[in-house]
């Protein structure tokens, strides 16, 4: 027993004097416990709206009420026009639009069918379909209510109503189908990079220091930003073949289209992977073993994994977890490659995300190259 509990006394020593990877080991299960809490919610509400109401009357705002009421709408924009409408469901600023024509007041009173439509981007079919649900309930909850007060002021029982005097008309853009494949395989392809590009990266300078050949490079005239740029190279190139795959297997396989620009989707993958891989190599050195950076990087992976909008839509989120998949690079390339793949979106519709990626480059390469010291320490 005293030499087990020498072997034990040593191992607690051992583990005890790494608190680094003391305070990961303990992280994890706390976020894993918050996220999985929070963000696992499937419940779809407060979908992004624009509203496009030219009746302007107290039938249609009363309209728009019940609507509203559902939980699933949050009418964030009025637009003027249906080009409007056109241009906020393309730059994916809303998912829905909601267009109530000018004679709608004067349909219900003199009895005809009012319609209304409802135009839904189905670019997320999770979303789309709650919402295209949500809408037809709404539009035949208020018709009957409307219908009912009708017949009461006509002193017949509402029994003997009839057809709707609403007439909610939906139309699915971009996958009418719902296919979710139209959504996951943009989505996977974002995630795949981020997790092949950091994984890899975050090894490369601890490798070399746990190998020993940390010190050849200590002797060469070569500069930081030099070292920096030949780590990241390599993994360009394999996370640009990784892309190319992905597409090729997702279009002939799962009958994804690609609507956008090729071009532009490959520039802003080759952006995109400035700030992975500088997350990685600013992880490689801070790390001072494998083990370390593979810690390390578990906390990022997980939130980029459940709050970038890869699995659970974003606005379904608390606001805190929004603000916190705000702060990370794979959120603004699912976007890019959900608009460019599936809505042929052109680089005007995507230039806040361009931006903000360019923003994590400089960030994330700079403390990188920072970060990184040609010694030993």
């Amino acid at each position: 027993m005293r030499r087990f509990r020498a072997l034990i006394k040593k191992e607690m020593t051992h583990m005890l004097r790494d608190p680094r990877t003391l305070i990961f080991i303990f992280i994890m299960p706390i976020l894993q416990l918050v996220l999985l809490g929070y963000a696992n919610n499937t419940d779809i509400k407060n979908v992004p709206t624009v509203v496009f109401d030219q009746s302007n009357s107290v039938e249609s705002r009363s309209l728009l009420d019940a609507f509203k009421a559902t939980g699933y709408f949050s009418f964030d924009y009025v637009a003027n026009n249906d080009a409007d409408v056109n241009r906020l469901i393309n730059g994916g600023n809303v998912k829905v639009g909601i267009v109530i024509p000018p004679t709608y007041s004067s349909d219900l009173a003199s009895g005809r069918t009012a319609q209304v439509s409802v135009l839904i981007d189905g670019s997320d079919p999770t979303i789309a379909s709650a919402v295209l649900s949500a809408a037809t309930l709404a539009g035949q909850a208020k018709g009957a209510s409307i219908r009912a007060q009708q017949l009461a002021l006509q002193g017949v029982s509402s029994s003997m109503a009839s057809a709707s005097p609403i007439d909610v008309r939906t139309r699915v853009l971009y996958n009418p189908d719902l296919l979710g494949s139209y959504d996951i395989v943009p989505g996977l392809i974002a995630m795949i990079l981020f997790q092949t590009a950091t994984s890899l990266t975050a090894l490369a300078i601890v490798r070399e220091r746990e190998r020993g050949t940390i010190e050849q490079l200590i002797v060469t005239p070569i500069r930081s930003w030099e070292l920096i740029l030949a780590k990241i190279i390599p993994y360009i190139l394999v996370s640009f073949a990784n892309t190319i795959l992905i597409l090729v297997v997702g279009t002939f396989l799962f009958g994804v289209p690609l609507r956008g620009s090729l071009i532009l989707l490959f520039a802003l993958t080759g952006l995109y992977l400035l700030p992975t891989l500088g997350l990685g190599l600013l992880i490689s050195t801070m790390a001072q073993t494998q083990q370390q950076a593979q810690l390390m990087s578990m906390p990022i992976m997980l939130p980029s994994f459940m709050l970038s909008g890869f699995i659970f839509p974003i606005s379904s989120l608390p606001i805190v977890l929004q603000a916190v998949g705000n702060l990370l690079p794979l959120t603004y390339f699912i976007y890019i490659m959900r608009a460019i793949v599936i809505k042929g979106a052109g680089l005007d519709l995507i230039l806040p995300q361009t931006f903000a990626l360019i923003v994590f480059a400089i960030i994330l390469l700079g403390l990188a190259a920072l970060r990184f010291r040609k010694s030993l320490d």
